[in-house]
């Protein structure tokens, strides 16, 4: 196994292009392995009887999942590299035993299970990215494993509507035999990641190095930055909050204007959008200044914001139909979603040469986006009439998030120019 990992990091040493691909790959396979065991389930909607038990199950890992995130502030920061491939490994044969046990347990009990499923798997982008930070083309290799956030959530749920409609593997069992069907690719994708080698002295100079943080280096980041990263952490949260319930309720809004019996209809938006966000992120691996490319990002993100919100207005006043609301809406939070995962606190560290890593920044502003998101479901579910639909009740939701947003992101943008400039 050293020798063969040996072999692997000389060759990749060797070629920084071919360091690139291959990081790119195992990246993308391994997060979208994961999300098998994730969000599957959503693809069905399990109703019993007047009871939409899909909320109960949606609320249930979503509080696993963000209670995971908020674990991750202190956990994912102070990862050493040493143990990485394996922690991944462990998390998610815990949400797989989990899967099952939601199988086999009787309605409701089965709900603790989709709980327990969230714990361990909110982990997991932590841990990947960590092989992946602090590198020159950091920008290129995570916005291909951002992009297995969209693709993959389409992918498993057409996979798991299959193993239901063609197969007809119940909606309880589908979510565990959706997760077996990816289980060995999935340990294949770990083993390439553990063959990736930390970033070289080229990569240290041009974007500082990325050690883990103690408690006392977490405190003094916030103090230095917190104007700044409160905006940021609200705009996340606002971006969070409309993509999670999008990608969960995707089949909902489907149904409700008579898309879901549409072959491939989960894919169908989610490919198209995959390719050009990746294709547009990508290039920002292009700039090579950092500060122009942290700015350049608040621009990126102001712009994802402005077009769902058009994209959710035409929708509710008729001038959009359903298909082309969800490609336009989606790709639009996708684009300001995308580079806070993979560009926006990469290139801060770097722009300020911080000694932090990205894992920090991003658990805090992903422990608020899931508290806001279980939030805004459950005044959606209780707070609202039951009767309300998803489709109307998202249109409202991305628009009022898309002016705050913007407004957010702009008092970002100002903080920190003004930041840099008087350093």
């Amino acid at each position: 196994m050293f020798i063969t990992q040996r072999f692997f990091q000389k060759e990749l040493t060797a070629s920084r292009l071919l360091l690139t691909i291959y990081a790119s790959i195992a990246c993308f396979c391994t997060y979208s392995c994961m999300y098998a065991f994730r969000k599957p389930f959503s693809a069905a909607t399990y109703h019993v009887g007047d009871v939409d038990f899909k909320v109960i199950l949606v609320v249930s890992q979503s509080l696993g999942y963000m209670i995971s995130k908020f674990s991750g502030i202190k956990i994912i920061s102070e990862m050493k590299e040493k143990g990485r491939g394996i922690g991944i490994i462990v998390l998610v044969s815990i949400a797989a035993v989990s899967l099952f046990l939601f199988a086999v347990t009787p309605y409701p009990y089965s709900a603790i299970f989709m709980f327990i499923n969230g714990l361990p798997l909110g982990m997991v982008w932590g841990l990947v990215f960590g092989y992946i930070e602090g590198r020159r083309s950091t920008e290129f290799i995570g916005s291909m494993m951002c992009v297995s956030f969209i693709f993959s959530s389409g992918f498993v749920k057409q996979i798991g509507s299959m193993l239901m409609t063609d197969y007809h593997v119940t909606e309880y069992w589908m979510p565990f035999a959706t997760g077996m069907i990816f289980l060995l690719p999935m340990l294949f994708f770990v083993f390439l990641l553990e063959q990736i080698p930390p970033p070289d002295a080229e990569d240290i100079a041009s974007r500082s190095v990325r050690p883990p943080m103690t408690g006392a280096d977490r405190i003094a980041l916030v103090k230095k930055f917190l104007p700044g990263l409160i905006a940021l952490v609200i705009t996340y949260a606002l971006l969070s909050i409309v993509r999670d319930l999008r990608d969960l309720f995707i089949a909902n809004i489907w149904k409700e204007n008579h898309y879901d019996k549409v072959k491939d209809i989960f894919t169908s938006t989610e490919n198209k959008i995959s390719l050009i966000v990746l294709v547009v992120i990508g290039m920002m691996i292009l700039i090579k200044d950092n500060f122009k490319a942290f700015m350049f990002n608040h621009f990126m993100v102001a712009f994802g914001f402005l077009m769902a919100g058009i994209a959710s207005y035409l929708y509710s006043q008729g001038s959009l139909n359903a298909y082309l609301w969800m490609l336009f809406a989606g790709l639009g939070l996708y684009l300001a979603y995308v580079p806070f995962n993979a560009l926006f606190f990469e290139r801060l560290i770097a722009t300020f040469r911080y000694t932090a890593n990205v894992g920090f920044l991003m658990y805090i502003s992903d422990s608020f986006g899931y508290l806001g998101s279980l939030s805004v479901l459950l005044y959606k579910e209780f707070g609202l009439s039951h009767s309300t639909l998803w489709s109307p009740f998202m249109a409202t939701l991305i628009m009022g998030s898309s002016v705050l947003g913007i407004v957010g992101i702009t008092f970002s943008f100002i903080y920190f120019h003004r930041k840099y400039r008087s350093a």
